[in-house]
């Protein structure tokens, strides 16, 4: 747990001096979850096995340590946004490394308390994603993505040769509907709907940024929430891109495999993410905690690059298509054909 903690906690800590403090923070801050965190990849430091013990802590008291310190950092960053007596260079850069954070960090933590078992963890990490304005992704991830990635019926899975600027607005949209659907036949004979949790908590916060800086504040927010948002997507488009289940028959799918997600082993930028690049082993072991994801590079796609940097090479796709088009084929069972 020592590197999830160092790496995780690292950033929290310089999030809130640039917060807080006048002077180099800001800009550490957005070194530290780029640039630095591409250096430590690079020189494998704080190396994690692929295989962990069988005997692992859950990692809930991290989790819940991030998601509480996720609601300081995105409304102090609200505040100085509007507020504070920093540079407008300074300014821009608390925007891009608190979102940055936000769609990198928080939402992978946020992704693990949703799959907890415990419903005070699972509503905290529905409370993370509400508060940025997409409360529901609780929903369409556990009951849609989960269900049917890697297949046409998941919004949440890119197609092959789609470009993330088609795949971010069919996923955001189809997720949200998708999950309204699944959510309303579950309660056809109940009263409460989780959807109504989710507007009711994205306009919660809208109404702190509000309190906190009138019209900017919510401006703010938006802003925020549109970067950490843009970044949870380019996570979904890479881990999933071009991979296909086989369909058995009309409609129905082969389960779910180690080879329907890609991978990436890197260590420090894996660590500052709980190990969500360790995608395959998490599809196939939901409930599995992080620290115990496992990684078997011969049975799992891995990506060439660390899945920040993938993220990076996705916003110009001619470079992506040429980087991923024939490895996804290679993983990429055929279509049956049908008489």
């Amino acid at each position: 747990m020592l590197r999830f903690t160092l790496a995780t906690l690292g950033m929290v800590v310089l999030l809130a001096l640039a917060l807080v403090v006048d002077g180099p923070f800001p800009a550490l801050a957005l070194v530290y979850i780029t640039v630095f965190t591409y250096a430590m990849d690079r020189l494998s430091a704080l190396a994690a096995p692929d295989h962990p013990e069988q005997e692992f802590p859950a990692g809930d008291g991290l989790s819940t340590l991030l998601a509480i310190a996720h609601f300081p950092l995105l409304y102090g960053g609200v505040w100085a946004l509007v507020h504070s007596t920093a540079t407008t260079t300074d300014k821009i850069l608390i925007f891009l490394s608190l979102s940055l954070f936000i769609g990198q960090v928080g939402n992978s933590n946020a992704h693990e308390l949703i799959h907890r078992s415990s419903r005070t963890l699972r509503r905290l990490g529905t409370a993370v994603y509400a508060s940025f304005l997409f409360g529901h992704h609780a929903s369409a991830h556990v009951r849609v993505h989960h269900v049917h990635a890697a297949t046409p019926r998941d919004p949440n899975s890119a197609r092959p040769g789609e470009s993330f600027y088609a795949f971010a607005p069919r996923a955001w949209i189809g997720g949200f509907r998708a999950g309204l659907r699944a959510e309303s036949r579950l309660r056809q004979t109940r009263g409460w709907h989780p959807y109504v949790g989710y507007v009711g908590g994205a306009a919660t916060s809208v109404f702190v940024a509000a309190l906190i800086g009138g019209a900017g504040g919510v401006l703010a927010l938006l802003a925020i929430a549109a970067y950490a948002q843009a970044q949870l997507l380019l996570s979904d488009y890479v881990q999933h891109y071009g991979l296909r289940r086989r369909e058995l028959t009309h409609g129905k799918f082969e389960p779910v495999g180690p080879q329907h997600s890609w991978n990436a082993p890197q260590s420090f930028s894996s660590a500052l993410m709980l190990n969500a690049p360790r995608h395959s082993d998490h599809h196939t072991h939901p409930s599995r905690p992080y620290p115990g994801l496992d990684l078997d590079r011969d049975r799992m796609p891995i990506l060439p690059h660390s899945l920040p940097v993938m993220a990076v090479i996705a916003l110009v796709p001619p470079l992506w298509r040429r980087l991923m088009d024939r490895r996804a084929r290679k993983w990429r069972e055929p279509e049956p054909a049908y008489g």
